[in-house]
Formats: structure tokens, sequence, C-alpha cells
């Protein structure tokens, strides 16, 4: 409970000091970019601050591969 406390206020104090310049510059589209992107920080740190674990890119990748292979490997026999 304290670290999504802690990780919410880290990213209040993050918006605090970063969205007031890109509001007046108008720059939108980083703006948005940079609202995704702290969303995402937020969201890993808050499932990384309950003790779950977060899959890598590569269990992807493998069960992609692997998924590939089992369709493929009949057709080369």
């Amino acid at each position: 409970m304290i670290n999504s406390i802690g990780i919410l206020l880290i990213a209040a104090a993050i918006i605090w000091f970063d969205v007031p310049p890109l509001l007046d510059k108008k720059q939108k589209k980083e703006l948005l970019a940079f609202s995704v992107f702290l969303t995402i920080g937020v969201v890993l740190g808050m499932v990384l601050g309950f003790g779950k674990s977060i899959p890598t890119p590569l269990d992807l990748l493998t069960f992609l591969f692997t998924l590939l292979t089992n369709l493929m490997a009949p057709l080369l026999k």
C-alpha cells in the first residue's frame, strides 16, 4: 500500500514539473507521448509494488515461435 502511494506521489511530482511547460508551448504530441509513457511506468511500478511478476517480452516471443514451430513441423515431414 505504501509502495503504491509513493509511486503515485512521485508521478504527481513528475506531472507537476513537466506538464506546464508542455502546455505553455502547446506541444500536444509530446504531452500525449509523455502521458502514455508515464502511465505505463506507473502501472508497471504498481504491479511490481504489489509483488507480482511481469512477464518479459522474451516469453511472448518464445510462445509465438513455439506455436509457429508446432504448426510447421507436420508440413516439413
